[in-house]
């Protein structure tokens, strides 16, 4: 069993109580939440029951031990986790707009996960893992990056694994090397996890079936489209399968899509077939949405079965 590896941000997520247009005014909020895109991507795969591990770091506060406590409790080694006695936790504050779009601010670059690097434990878990999983939000630091760069060659290298997910943000996309680091991520993925129009990032195609069939082209095993409500559609270079989403009521849908992606990674490097797999990622996705909190809807395989035996 490929040990999973994820390296990016950790942050608490502060919601806004109230919908509107941003933060230029006081508002109600609850949190904090434990959050953070390859967070809650690991949090995942750890209460999968699959063995995983995180490389990040988090200021020695409250906000820093509130991920601490709820990974490890998932199941996931947070031995690559480091401690910064002066840094900060990382923080994102969001606020719904009225047609359902968020407003983020974020406090990442400066934070204590903008200093993660492969030394001591981090670089143990590196020579462990099988499969290393790529959240473009995490590529929001020069020295992140290089640190998912080098991870990245190190696993290929030793025949493992990458899957990529996007995952892009407006307000990170002007991130220092965020763009020349992406192409190289693109370069050695195996497993592509786009939502909606991030399946044009790579490619001049103008329909979604070309660039289907450029991105495999390219080396791409599998792509993964993530539709939202519209449910998901697979591609490798025999088949294309589409499943509809499942009908929950819709509390949050913060951290879904991690939920999702964790879910059928997990399956996949399990050697689920494709249909099982999107099944259960399709359900990871559906239960996300139903709890506020971008980690609180992440599920157990019973919870999943649960759902799926509706």
């Amino acid at each position: 069993m490929k040990k999973i590896l994820t390296i990016g941000e950790i942050l608490v997520e502060i919601i806004a109580t109230e919908r509107g247009n941003g933060f230029r005014s006081a508002v109600p909020l609850i949190g904090p939440f434990p959050s953070g895109a390859p967070a809650i991507f690991i949090d995942q795969v750890g209460k999968l029951g699959h063995d995983c591990a995180m490389i990040s770091a988090v200021g020695d506060d409250d906000f820093g031990h509130v991920n601490l406590d709820r990974l490890r409790a998932d199941g996931v080694d947070v031995s690559g986790i480091r401690i910064d006695a002066n840094g900060t936790t990382g923080s994102a504050f969001v606020r719904y707009r009225d047609d359902g779009t968020r407003a983020f601010v974020f406090n990442l670059r400066h934070s204590a996960c903008g200093t993660i690097d492969l030394s001591g434990e981090a670089a143990r878990l590196v020579e462990e893992a099988g499969h290393l999983h790529v959240m473009g939000t995490s590529l929001y630091a020069p020295s992140v990056i290089e640190t998912v760069l080098s991870a990245m060659r190190t696993i290929k290298a030793k025949g493992g694994t990458i899957s990529f997910d996007p995952n892009l943000r407006p307000e990170i996309l002007k991130s220092p090397g965020m763009r020349e680091a992406l192409q190289e991520v693109i370069a050695e993925t195996d497993l592509f996890l786009p939502s909606g129009d991030e399946l044009f990032l790579f490619t001049q195609a103008k329909s979604a079936k070309e660039a289907v069939e450029e991105l495999l082209a390219q080396g791409i095993k599998v792509i993964v489209l993530k539709q939202g409500s519209a449910g998901a559609t697979y591609h490798d270079a025999q088949r294309t399968l589409t499943l509809p989403s499942m009908p929950v009521e819709e509390v949050d849908p913060t951290g879904a899509g991690d939920c999702f992606g964790a879910t059928f990674v997990t399956f996949w490097l399990e050697g689920a077939t494709p249909d099982v797999a999107l099944r259960y990622a399709n359900a990871a996705g559906a239960l996300a949405v139903t709890r506020i909190g971008p980690m609180e809807g992440a599920s157990t395989r019973a919870e999943l079965d649960a759902l799926l035996a509706r």
